[in-house]
């Protein structure tokens, strides 16, 4: 990491972190209120204890810039974290970070009122570290398609007060109750929808696999056709990663 320069200065054993009773402005939170942006933003003000330390955190945090996620420093100076620092992030919906400073006694009641949070450092690394994972839990997952199993319909069962009944075989993986489904007939896709309902028997079950039947309905769908095939899938999301 861009972080020798600073290393070279400092040496320190332990890490601190005050963090607040925040209602927005966690790390973890920041990602969900930046959507809306067509690059999504991590705010920081950024408060150090000397100008040489100050020059060269705001370096190394331009370097973490990339096309998907960028820092943006809306404030930066040398000192204890001040109310007016507080108020700052507050309005910008940005965190704060310190190396090696303080807040004073009102700023860190501000920052409470205000659901501002403070994040303070003694370790380089450590901060880096942070702000590095924060800049990836902004981005949005990546959505994929995981195929749990396949059914072929081989009887249809009227039920009194309840509707059509597909009686099926699964053929490869599991059926799951609530999963999404697709209905296949003649190889093209006839509708998309969710399981309902699984029976094994006479008995409510919440999945079955392979070489087993079933009896299953969907939701707000009953037109089973005998020879149709079932596809049960689940949409996994999968985080980004900067690296």
């Amino acid at each position: 990491r861009e972080a020798r320069d600073i290393m070279s200065h400092y040496e320190f054993e332990r890490r601190e972190m005050d963090q607040s009773k925040s209602k927005r402005l966690t790390l973890e939170e920041l990602y969900e209120k930046m959507q809306t942006e067509e690059v999504p933003q991590l705010r920081i003000v950024l408060k150090t204890d000397v100008q040489g330390s100050l020059e060269a955190f705001h370096s190394s945090l331009m370097k973490m810039n990339t096309d998907a996620v960028t820092v943006n420093i809306v404030h930066e100076g040398v000192g204890r974290i001040s109310e007016s620092d507080v108020m700052l992030a507050s309005a910008s919906n940005a965190i704060i970070v310190g190396f090696n400073v303080r807040p004073d006694s009102n700023a860190k009641k501000i920052s409470e009122a205000e659901g501002v949070q403070i994040r303070l450092y003694q370790v380089i690394y450590d901060m880096l570290d942070d702000v590095h994972a924060a800049m990836e839990g902004m981005l949005a997952p990546e959505l994929r398609e995981n195929t749990l199993g396949t059914a072929e319909i081989r009887e249809i069962f009227r039920v009194p007060k309840i509707g059509n009944i597909a009686g099926c075989r699964v053929m490869e993986g599991l059926l799951r109750r609530n999963a999404k489904v697709r209905l296949i007939r003649d190889g093209v896709v006839f509708w998309n929808g969710e399981l309902s309902s699984l029976k094994h028997f006479k008995d409510d079950v919440r999945e079955i696999r392979s070489g087993n039947e079933c009896g299953l309905s969907f939701e707000k769908f009953q037109d089973f056709r005998v020879g149709d095939v079932i596809e049960a899938y689940e949409i996994v999301k999968e985080k980004k990663t900067l690296d």
